[in-house]
């Protein structure tokens, strides 16, 4: 049967004894929830061994794409990636934009599964039908963007390539997946699943089409698309310095993680934002596939460790290991930019970890014996060297190379209070003790502490629901003193948020022109009847994202015990010690905010009290299965930290 829009396949290979399996795409996973994440969060609960290790054989490997993915629709190269997350051991998944997952349903598939563990390092290389598990040979132990460098080179220029690097060969928890030599799926430690399968890269090459509800239809549609999305305001705006443009305001209206997120203003900010970039790095713009406001910057850092070209920084990475270790210049921080992404590590979670490690040298907790050296903020050498030496799991690096909560675990003397995550992930890109809505969704994100699920900042500085884009331009929220925000009412903000962002996941296709220039919902209902053959309005599309919200949360609840309320609760730091300076100097947030957060949270969710879907809540959204088996769950009375 042809579905509309889906290649129609899914490919399984099985590492350990090198079958592969070509099963039609299942009519009713299409019609349920959709594709992308929502094909992730499905085949890990019906397939995943309950208790898996998430570095085990027997964790699976998914990546899908959406029934937008590769047509040509704005921005449509979106992929996503999902497994047991080495990082947290709850659900994990990432999402990848570039342009792989549209030559993968050209290749013919929708989703791939990968299960076992191949007996050798391999190559996973798909060129239509033919699908064949090679020896990774050379290979093996190259960085992320040399190994794509030397695929290119053997492979043929017209494959599209993920690929890992010594990171995730070596298991570090917040390993990445990388393509088109600056694209990556980041987050939850999706790199280190895929080396622990033994793939050093996967690469494909696909020639086939998609079939679509109404051919002639959706090309006209996306004709009006791309108009629409030119038309918009910002579309100039927008691209010169993509998201590393939002960090001035950021910095103004105090919620740039700074000094291991020991404040929130930083007065070096002019050195590290978007306009630094123009000046001092950019070369070109650089986009996804059909991506008609190009956010990547790719450029020429010089530093006194030597020339790199690198894609960004964005500004996740920019706040992270610029601000957050106190990297003042922009080239530095696209040195150490570089260095990730070569060494195959998340930059978010490495500018938490690293920043983490230098607060406990500074302090004595840790001495130039266990580190190696002296390690300093503001010193690139500093921060290289620790990447270095997580990557290779060498020294230090074997201890920081299992996450920031493990190590201070590890470490403790009371390094735990200013390890900053939530769940095992280490927090993104926004300083939150005067933004209760923003550390909401930070702390019920279900992949751990992630700014991508919901983004609510601008509704925390307005109370109201401006628009946040008008209130970039126009300064709003900034101040010499910014007053303390109240939780109450904030839920409902984030709960719309987590349903909205993560649905563009599910579609296959890039949220920013949504988000960013506020290109209209209906535009997505119609690509999507005419590419599907389904009319479904933009609520209908919502409730599917919330159904995968549901699901995703029972998969953590499964498989991390003792889960619930407790894996909620902020970084320490946020709750017991006030910003020191800015506009927001003073404020912090209390323990008794957090709960009201989380009660009003839970109760918008139709979770209990311990923040665990109810029988009555997965039956209402079709999990009716996953609700009989919650009784064998770790599920507990709540816990609240005291």
């Amino acid at each position: 049967m042809i579905l509309n829009g889906y290649a129609g396949t899914v490919l399984r290979v099985h590492l350990t004894d090198g079958r592969v399996e070509k099963q039609p795409l299942p009519e009713k996973l299409a019609e349920e929830f959709i594709g992308g994440r929502g094909f992730v969060a499905r085949t890990l609960f019906d397939e995943l061994p309950p208790g898996a290790d998430p570095l085990g054989p027997e964790n699976l490997f998914v990546m899908a794409t959406g029934p937008l993915s590769g047509h040509f629709l704005p921005a449509s190269g979106k992929t996503h990636f999902g497994c047991k997350s080495p990082a947290t051991g709850g659900y994990g998944d990432s999402n990848m934009g570039g342009h792989f997952g549209p030559a993968f349903k050209y290749a013919g598939y929708d989703m791939l599964v990968l299960t076992g563990r191949a007996p050798v390092p391999s190559l996973l290389v798909i060129e239509d039908d033919r699908v064949e598990i090679r020896p990774a040979g050379g290979y093996w132990g190259m960085g992320s963007l040399s190994v794509e460098a030397k695929l290119k080179k053997d492979l043929g220029e017209e494959f599209q390539i993920l690929t890992i690097g010594p990171a995730g060969e070596n298991g570090v928890v917040f390993a990445c997946i990388t393509h088109d030599f600056g694209r990556q799926a980041g987050r939850v430690g999706i790199g280190a699943v895929l080396g622990s399968k033994n793939i050093k890269a996967v690469a494909v090459k696909g020639t086939g089409d998609i079939p679509a509800g109404d051919a002639r239809a959706l090309y006209e549609e996306g004709k009006k698309a791309y108009r629409a999305v030119r038309a918009k305001p910002g579309f100039t705006g927008w691209t010169p310095e993509g998201t590393a443009g939002i960090t001035d305001w950021i910095n103004r209206v105090g919620a740039f993680p700074t000094r291991n997120f020991s404040t929130s203003y930083w007065e070096k900010h002019p050195d590290i934002n978007g306009a630094a970039i123009l000046r001092e790095l950019k070369i070109t713009d650089k986009g996804c596939y059909c991506c008609p406001t190009p956010c990547g910057k790719y450029g020429r850092a010089r530093t006194g460790l030597g020339d790199v070209y690198v894609e960004g920084p964005e500004f996740e990475t920019i706040a992270l290991l610029g601000s957050n270790c106190m990297l003042g210049d922009i080239a530095e921080v696209g040195h150490a930019n570089y260095v990730c992404d070569e060494l195959g590590i998340d930059t978010i979670s490495a500018g938490v970890v690293c920043s983490w490690a230098i607060e406990c040298f500074e302090k004595g907790i840790l001495n130039e014996t266990a580190v190696g050296r002296t390690v300093r903020f503001g010193d690139l050498a500093s921060v290289v060297y620790l990447l270095e030496q997580i990557a290779h799991r060498s020294g230090i690096g074997d201890l920081l190379a299992r996450g920031v909560r493990e190590a201070a675990r590890q470490t403790g003397r009371g390094s735990e209070s200013f390890a900053i995550q939530v769940k095992g992930l280490e927090w993104s890109g926004y300083e939150c003790r005067n933004a209760p809505g923003m550390m909401l969704a930070y702390m019920t994100s279900d992949i751990g502490a992630h700014h991508a699920r919901a983004w609510v900042l601008g509704h925390d500085l307005a109370g109201t629901d401006a628009n946040v884009h008008e209130l970039i331009a126009s300064g709003g929220g900034a101040g010499e003193k910014l007053p303390k925000s109240r939780p109450r009412g904030r839920a409902r903000y984030v709960v719309d948020s987590q349903h909205t962002r993560p649905l563009f996941d599910i579609l296959g296709i890039c949220r920013l022109q949504y988000m960013e220039l506020g290109f209209e919902p209906e535009h997505y209902e119609r690509l999507f009847e005419k590419v599907t053959g389904r009319r479904m309005t933009w609520s209908e599309l919502l409730g599917v994202s919330e159904k995968v919200w549901h699901l995703t949360r029972s998969i953590s609840a499964r498989e991390i015990p003792g889960f619930g309320r407790s894996f909620d609760y902020p970084p320490e730091r946020f709750m017991t010690e006030p910003v020191p300076d800015g506009p927001n100097a003073g404020h912090c947030v209390t323990r008794e905010e957090v709960d009201i957060l989380l009660d009003e949270y839970y109760a918008l969710r139709g979770w209990d009290a311990n923040g665990i879907p109810t029988a009555e809540t997965l039956a209402r959204f079709g999990l009716a299965d996953v609700a009989v088996t919650m009784a064998g769950w770790a599920c507990h009375e709540p816990v609240r930290q005291s």
